[in-house]
């Protein structure tokens, strides 16, 4: 079942980027999903967007470390590897995960691009959101699509309603 995100937020997708269904798309705790428009060996790569409000005490680093706990409850053989912090300590953070599970009766080698950042609420500056974006494709995929994933990182923003 899809969910929503804490907070409302605004971005972009680079144009050869679909919005997934949720019909077409397992997306149990996802807030919005896209897909690209070419798969790769049967696997599209996709962006998927969650969020939660953490308790005061959570740090980046413990809410990624869950992540990748998820992800071993599904996935085979799951390696964690780069993780950076993006600017101040709990403003941002990144982290690429390795792992293999299986897409239509066939194991498939997935890399997965995670990125957490920091929202304030902008009537209550002490609340804050963790959205998580996830970027994942085929490990021979996953660099040409990268930037596209980068790209519409850089474009999200709390939605205040304001219109622009």
């Amino acid at each position: 079942m899809p969910t929503t995100l804490p907070m409302p937020i605004e971005f972009r997708l680079p144009e050869v980027w679909l919005s997934a269904r949720s019909e077409g798309f397992d997306a149990v705790g996802v807030a919005f999903a896209a897909v690209h428009a070419r798969p790769d060996a049967g696997f599209a790569a996709n962006i998927t967007i969650d969020g939660e409000v953490p308790p005061d005490a959570a740090t980046m680093a413990g809410l990624a470390d869950e992540s990748v706990e998820r992800l071993r409850e599904v996935a085979e053989s799951v390696v964690s590897g780069r993780r950076r912090e993006v600017g101040s300590a709990d403003a941002a953070l990144t982290q690429r995960l390795v792992f293999s599970t299986g897409v239509d009766g066939a194991r498939c080698d997935l890399v997965q691009s995670q990125m957490y950042l920091s929202l304030s609420d902008a009537e209550d500056p002490h609340k804050r959101a963790v959205i998580r974006l996830a970027l994942t494709a085929t490990a021979a995929r996953h660099d040409a699509v990268l930037g596209d994933f980068q790209d519409s990182v850089r474009t999200v923003r709390a939605d205040t309603g304001a219109g622009v």
